[in-house]
């Protein structure tokens, strides 16, 4: 039995067409022992937190379970000197979380992060914005 194929170069169909602005996100991670220990969505949470004063709030601001957010403000505590968040729990108040000046610090630096590096590359991003449809 034989088998032949032929190759046929032509341009791939555009199966959909996409309508709307381009956005340019930076996604920076900083890994620890394998551990993505900050990253885009763990500064989304801790802002979060910031805002709402709980986890609870928080991730379901985010659309996020509880465990889910708990789990990784407990990668981010763990892969840091100092925790980033503290929590209270119960009490009058019925508890909350807060961030320590450590937390606020990697928000403000993640952030200045990538304010820096989409700077950095405004032409380059020019450029390929151009290249879109």
């Amino acid at each position: 039995m034989q088998y032949t194929c032929a190759m046929v170069k032509r341009p791939l169909p555009r199966s959909r067409t996409v309508v709307g602005k381009p956005k340019v996100r930076f996604r920076m991670r900083v890994t620890v022992a394998d551990v993505v220990a900050v990253g885009p969505g763990k500064v989304d949470l801790l802002e979060a937190i910031r805002e709402h004063g709980s986890i609870s709030a928080a991730a379901r601001s985010l659309d996020m379970s509880y465990r889910r957010a708990w789990l990784l403000l407990q990668e981010i505590n763990q892969s840091m000197r100092r925790p980033a968040v503290l929590s209270e729990h119960g009490g009058e108040h019925r508890g909350g979380s807060t961030l320590t000046p450590e937390g606020e610090d990697v928000i403000r630096l993640y952030r200045a992060i990538e304010a820096q590096a989409s700077a950095a590359c405004s032409a380059e991003i020019k450029a390929l914005l151009k290249l879109l449809a």
